[in-house]
């Protein structure tokens, strides 16, 4: 099938690499001058594992070009897959998905049927937006075009994207056209039937089951997408706020976690207390859906608490801090992690970049390390104007321990999980570890020397 991406973000780029190793035709466009000049020279500009293998895979049968003109009109389907930022007021920005849709249909042949889907994450209702923005231009254009539109939301986790495109859960579709639905049946007939050979770097699970196809309409569609991601996040702001009671009353939240994680009906997975969400979803979708709740007049407290709690999160790390050291003016802080989770570059709402400005606010000297991320946050906190003389970005785990007063674990990178903890004590000024994601054993923390403190541990 020959398909037209539009954007090579994080979901368009892995969206584009799957479908090309799925033997599809796919040309990707970007206007982005930056991105093209890596990908055409066969570099991933995002950050996932294994998309530079795949990248180098299907190279030489993906084509990535600026102009709708050369991928639009030999399309029978397109694909588009650019930002939604948030507002100033939190509600998702679709400016780029209509302009996006426009150009489309400005290159679209009339006497071709072209299936458009919105795969980027939109309000409700966007679907509709985008059937008549393409009117429109038909209509300026003096033709009839025919193209249906279809909503297929992602569920791509940063860090497991290839994993879940290549073995997702579901597949949801949203369109009013049988013509539609049916050309994103045989658009995902491989991974729903599990035909392809897979990738060496991504072998079929063991235990996988075959993937259902969910059409419905829309509107709904695009609300599966915002609720999926603000029930998750609900649950991760819920066992925070049982984390915050464990502490006052001597309990240990990795074993509530544990014993309620049994039950079939809650689950174990999300149930990690720690510093909570960041990235690029779970604080925009929530913020998103409290927008579209907005205008519709409806009240929504739960998902309201949820991002009270979540941010809170990040205060308490810094409250923990003071109270152990008194103050923090003059202190050195050691910071473990700058992503907002391990195996990523994305710093969007990272939870690090608060504690860090907090820290500097209160006349700490910071020294931050992270295995890639340190040049992204570098760059958000300079065009913030907030990197000063107190704040050094250490490239060894061990040289960042000397002489400080106390080292924060933000991000559970695989790397932290086997540091010397002992040899870390040692180099320290005073041995205090914050566990911000309760990764070592409060045992084996103290026998090292430290004075170690968790979320949500007695």
């Amino acid at each position: 099938m020959k398909i037209a991406i539009i954007g090579t973000g994080y979901v368009g780029l892995t969206t584009a690499v799957v479908l090309s190793y799925l033997n599809h035709d796919v040309a990707a466009v970007d206007k982005d001058e930056s991105k093209l000049t890596l990908l055409h020279e066969g570099k991933s500009p995002i950050h996932e594992p294994g998309i530079q293998n795949l990248l180098e895979e299907v190279w030489h049968t993906i084509r990535f070009t600026p102009s709708m003109a050369e991928a639009v009109p030999d399309a029978e389907l397109i694909l588009i897959a650019v930002g939604t930022p948030p507002k100033k007021n939190g509600e998702a920005d679709t400016r780029h998905v209509e302009q996006a849709a426009r150009e489309v249909a400005q290159v679209c042949l009339p006497d071709r049927h072209y299936t458009l889907v919105v795969k980027s994450t939109v309000p409700i209702g966007t679907n509709q937006r985008v059937v008549e923005v393409v009117e429109e231009v038909f209509s300026g254009r003096g033709i009839r075009g025919n193209v249906s539109v279809a909503s297929n939301p992602e569920f791509l986790q940063e860090g497991l994207a290839l994993q879940g495109a290549f073995y997702p859960d579901r597949i949801v579709v949203g369109a009013n056209s049988d013509k539609a639905i049916d050309t994103l049946r045989r658009l995902y007939q491989p991974i729903l039937e599990q035909t392809f050979d897979p990738p060496s770097e991504f072998p079929r699970p063991s235990a996988y089951h075959l993937p259902p196809l969910m059409t419905t309409d829309p509107n709904s569609a695009e609300m599966i997408k915002y609720a999926a991601n603000t029930f998750l996040a609900l649950k991760i702001s819920f066992i925070n706020e049982i984390a915050g009671l464990c502490e006052e009353v001597d309990a240990d939240v990795t074993e509530v976690a544990r014993g309620i994680g049994l039950d079939a009906r809650i689950g174990h997975l999300f149930l990690r207390a720690g510093l909570g969400w960041g990235g690029s979803c779970y604080p925009k979708d929530t913020a998103a859906l409290l927008g579209v709740a907005a205008q519709s007049g409806y009240k929504m407290p739960i998902t309201e608490a949820a991002r009270t709690v979540n941010f809170r999160q990040r205060e308490r790390i810094v409250e923990k801090l003071r109270s152990v050291l008194h103050t923090l003016e003059g202190k050195t802080i050691g910071i473990f992690g700058l992503a907002f989770k391990p195996n990523t570059d994305d710093i969007r709402e990272a939870p690090s970049l608060d504690i860090i400005r907090e820290l500097l606010a209160e006349g700490a000297i910071v020294r931050a390390h992270d295995p890639i991320a340190i040049p992204n946050a570098r760059r958000a906190l300079n065009e913030t104007h907030e990197i000063d003389n107190r704040l050094h970005f250490i490239e060894d785990a061990y040289e960042l321990a000397y002489d400080t007063d106390a080292l924060v674990l933000v991000t559970e990178w695989e790397p932290y999980h086997k540091l010397e903890l002992r040899r870390l004590a040692k180099q320290m000024k005073t041995a205090i570890l914050i566990d911000g994601r309760n990764v070592y054993s409060p045992e084996e923390a103290r026998t090292a020397g430290f004075h170690y403190i968790g979320v949500g541990r007695a």
